[in-house]
């Protein structure tokens, strides 16, 4: 009878561990497939615009997007470290930081279907959930809200990862929802296309819902709810402000008032929400009326080493990060948060690059899991406690900078962490924040 209980014991251990489940998170890998170590100063990477990068290593440099031997070791150091995800989520950001004339759309989609032949190979059996970012585009950044070519082209390479539901819903706006197979979950993802969102988008100006996606959005996750199904939103560009400066939204005013809407509507079924665009580790708290946490969205750190020109932004560069999440396949919850990095410097200097655990956020930030109400309890710390304020400051740039964070830096950090609408950004509480 006791061996009959520990076997009992031991079977029904088994069964909660396979609840367990890991999915990777990429973003703006930003291939430089011009970058020339060996180069002049002027001529190592298009990327770097008219600065001299003097000291370039094989393996990247801060000043340029990423060589492809650095994002082939990226996609490859995710196989090592998890080897079977149940699926990976790619949101975007594949081409450099050059002018439009200097890449033109054929070249946006041949660097597109490299990095998806890249992704195939190495995980072959994996399925992958991609949005495109706003770099993925000609000109960047002027996405359309009907179809075109690249939509067209971009959905054809993606078809392996794809329903023909959602190749002929991203023709028309490169966004789409599916089903999360396998194991019984009641689970899906939605895949936004939030650059008809952006500021700097002006087909978009003007309108109420380019592309009717949030008339789209509303009517997925009313049938998810109906359907018990919890669900995860992905995309590229995030609504809220840039944490590293002041005033930065990406956004306009309209779009991120709707996008708070619905959140704050549906985050009954909306089980986590996985952005990039920044470049930087961060993350974004979504409350209700009564400022209790209903949602929080991540921002994944970049593989792209790249500092950022955006004026105000002081050593906007960051090491290149990878990151896993751990959820309950049942219900999507999300349990941890774990990022990879290579130190850049580190691997010129050794010849190789060594990729290797930054933090775990339930370690970091001592709470319980990754959902909405730990990463309020996260943020409380890193607004009261110098010691957590900082570790979130070196774990945003991927533990590149290690200045310390004073009363500004703190200030322009925990008012975008916890104030993602317009009016409270800039509301008395903010004011106080900012010392006004």
């Amino acid at each position: 009878m006791r061996l009959l209980r520990v076997l009992i014991f031991l079977a029904h251990l088994g069964a909660a561990r396979t609840e367990t489940g890991k999915f990777w998170h990429i973003s703006d890998l930003h291939l430089d497939p011009n970058y020339n170590a060996s180069g002049t100063p002027l001529q190592v990477c298009p990327s770097a615009g008219s600065q001299p990068v003097p000291n370039a290593g094989p393996w990247g440099d801060y000043l340029c997007d990423s060589p492809w031997v650095l994002i082939n070791s990226s996609i490859h150091a995710m196989k090592e470290i998890e080897p079977e995800p149940d699926f990976i989520l790619w949101t975007g950001d594949d081409t450099p930081h050059v002018p439009n004339d200097e890449l033109g759309e054929e070249a946006v989609l041949g660097i597109v279907e490299r990095l998806t032949a890249l992704i195939r190979e190495v995980f072959p059996d994996t399925k992958v959930y991609a949005a495109l970012g706003n770099h993925d585009f000609h000109p960047k950044n002027q996405f359309p809200a009907e179809s075109n070519n690249i939509y067209n082209r971009v959905a054809e390479l993606w078809r392996p990862w794809l329903s023909n539901e959602s190749v002929a819903l991203f023709k028309k706006g490169a966004f789409y929802s599916e089903r999360l197979p396998g194991l019984g979950r009641a689970g899906r993802i939605v895949v936004l296309n939030t650059n008809l969102y952006y500021s700097n988008n002006k087909q978009t100006a003007g309108m109420s819902d380019p592309g009717q996606q949030f008339q789209w959005l509303e009517d997925v996750l009313t049938r998810a709810s109906q359907a018990k199904e919890m669900v995860y939103i992905i995309g590229h560009v995030p609504p809220g402000f840039f944490e590293k400066t002041r005033n930065k939204a990406w956004f306009r005013e309209g779009f991120n008032e709707e996008y708070l809407k619905v959140v704050r509507k549906h985050h009954g079924v909306i089980a986590g929400q996985f952005f990039g665009h920044h470049h930087t580790d961060s993350f974004r708290m979504f409350y209700d009326d009564a400022g209790a946490p209903i949602s929080v969205m991540f921002l994944t750190p970049g593989v792209t080493p790249w500092k950022t020109t955006l004026p105000g932004v002081v050593n906007g560069a960051n090491n290149p990060g990878i990151r896993v999440f751990e959820y309950d396949r049942a219900t999507l919850s999300l349990q941890d948060m774990v990022t990879y990095f290579v130190n850049l410097s580190q691997a010129n200097a050794q010849g190789t690059p060594r990729w290797e655990l930054e933090y775990r956020v339930t370690e970091a930030y001592r709470v319980r899991d990754a959902g909405a109400r730990s990463m309020q309890e996260a943020l409380k710390r890193i607004s009261s406690e110098q010691a957590a304020l900082q570790r979130y400051y070196v774990y945003n740039s991927v533990s590149y900078d290690l200045q310390a964070c004073g009363a500004g830096c703190r200030a322009e950090h925990v008012c975008a962490l916890r104030a993602v609408a317009f009016d409270a950004y800039a509301g008395p509480r903010a004011k106080r924040a900012w010392g006004g």
